[in-house]
């Protein structure tokens, strides 16, 4: 049976009581749900319950909304083609149930696209600010991904069905749920990252471009953009992918992942390095007014678990006679 075919199954009136009872307002004509449930190919109500708990208490605007989701479309090319269809589709109320369920998203960060084959798709995206980081982000299969600051990440809602593919921008700590029959792959700006189930670190934003990986468990396999280069990744390994160049060592930085953790541990490491992870983790700036402090070494008396960041600065001065002011999201260090 033609998409249209169902269309023309409703007359304009029942679309209009559709959308309301798709909508969670009240309506006589309540059999039309479970008529349009068991008639429906297209999933719009699969769609909506996936969608979750939405909030009744909105009012809906279907009209305001139709004309939101067409203007979308027409702008993106995603209308269909031809002036006729474009005009029969508009006439009718079918479109109107999917742009109610576009007006109870909010037009925010999910947001609602159409194609002929899945007249009803979304794309996901989720996103940190600079003062966010450790967002948990639980994907359709199951698989778990911890977002740092500045990070977005973007995926398919029914990418389980069409391949488990997402897009990263920023550093982000993934826990994939195994499926060997259906991998996970991540588009990574230079490269791409995929996995069948592992956990794994991925940083898309170094210096030149390149992308980072770190395994913690499993195998990953990281592949330039054209195809020509990958690396293989067991636990413990850090790949770096860029335009230029592929390599790959073992990871002796025992801070790599204290962004995540919020655990810090040092034993002689040089304060330079102490201060590139104090902006890794906490996304602040340690200036030393004399170079010569940078040359000191500094060993802890155990772990630091999550603690304050002004506490880590005077733990440092205490340790090394100095002093510090803070301009803003910056702390000076200076010798007494």
């Amino acid at each position: 049976m033609k998409e249209t075919d169902n269309i023309n199954k409703y007359t304009d009136k029942e679309w209009e009581d559709l959308s309301s009872l798709l909508s969670g307002e009240e309506n006589e004509n309540r059999d039309l749900l479970g008529r349009f449930t068991a008639e429906d190919r297209l999933n719009t109500i699969k769609y909506w319950k996936e969608l979750g708990e939405m909030n009744s208490e909105k009012e809906i605007d279907v009209d305001k909304a139709w004309k939101n989701l067409y203007s979308r479309l027409s702008g993106e090319g995603l209308m269909p083609g031809t002036k006729v269809m474009r005009r029969s589709l508009m006439q009718t109320m079918y479109f109107r149930v999917a742009a109610t369920i576009l007006l109870l998203l909010g037009l925010g960060t999910m947001f609602v696209v159409m194609n002929e084959k899945d007249m009803l798709s979304r794309k996901v995206n989720v996103a940190t600010t600079e003062n966010e980081k450790n967002l948990q982000v639980t994907l359709p299969d199951g698989s778990s991904v911890i977002l740092n600051r500045n990070t977005t990440l973007s995926y398919h809602s029914n990418f389980v069905k069409h391949g488990r593919n997402v897009t990263l921008k920023g550093e982000a700590f993934f826990d994939i749920t195994p499926d060997t029959g259906n991998p996970f792959t991540i588009n990574a700006g230079k490269a791409s990252v995929k996995v069948v189930g592992t956990t794994f670190n991925v940083i898309t934003s170094n210096a030149d471009s390149a992308v980072e990986v770190f395994v913690k468990t499993g195998k990953v396999m990281v592949t330039d953009n054209e195809g020509t280069r990958n690396i293989i990744l067991d636990p413990g390994y850090i790949g770096t992918m860029s335009s230029r160049s592929s390599e790959k060592h073992l990871n002796e930085d025992q801070n790599y992942m204290a962004w995540n953790s919020g655990i810090l541990i040092y034993d002689g490491q040089l304060l330079d390095v102490v201060f590139k992870d104090l902006r890794r983790v906490y996304n602040m700036d340690v200036v030393a007014d004399d170079p010569e402090i940078l040359k000191n070494t500094w060993t802890t008396n155990g772990p630091l678990y999550n603690q304050p960041e002004e506490t880590i600065i005077r733990l440092i001065c205490l340790s090394f006679n100095l002093s510090y002011s803070k301009d803003g999201s910056v702390y000076h260090l200076s010798k007494k």
